[in-house]
């Protein structure tokens, strides 16, 4: 099961992510990756979803101070509780505005109940409004 790529996020990259020579660290595009990988999976069920494992992250490029950064996700199977989902990248350059693939990512999210025990993403909702309150 291959969904199409959907944008999940865009995010403009600020100095406080950044090194001392203006690329921004990995670990922020690790967290916003993580952040996309939920907002795919959350299509599968209104769960607690949770990071199982990212297999494999490939930085291509650089990420610079005031890039706009675009996470498209796509779903790329579907366990009984469990979904992997592709994470692509793409950066806007702040100074020209070319668009780069910069990282790619394949994560599995899985669907779990209040107590952290995995359920199937079929299931009924896990989460209700009433929790937000």
């Amino acid at each position: 099961m291959h969904m199409v790529d959907s944008i999940a996020l865009c995010v403009v990259m600020m100095p406080r992510d950044s090194n001392v020579y203006g690329t921004i660290f990995g670990g922020i595009i690790l967290s916003y990756i993580d952040q996309a990988g939920f907002i795919e999976a959350r299509k599968h069920g209104t769960h607690r979803w949770l990071t199982a494992s990212i297999d494999r992250v490939d930085f291509q490029q650089p990420v610079y101070v005031g890039d706009i950064v675009r996470f498209y996700t796509s779903t790329i199977k579907t366990g009984k509780s469990s979904v992997k989902i592709e994470v692509s990248v793409e950066a806007e350059r702040f100074t020209s505005a070319e668009r780069h693939n910069v990282t790619k990512a394949v994560m599995t999210m899985v669907s779990v109940d209040k107590n952290g025990h995995a359920i199937p993403f079929t299931s009924p909702p896990t989460v209700s409004s009433k929790e937000s309150e």
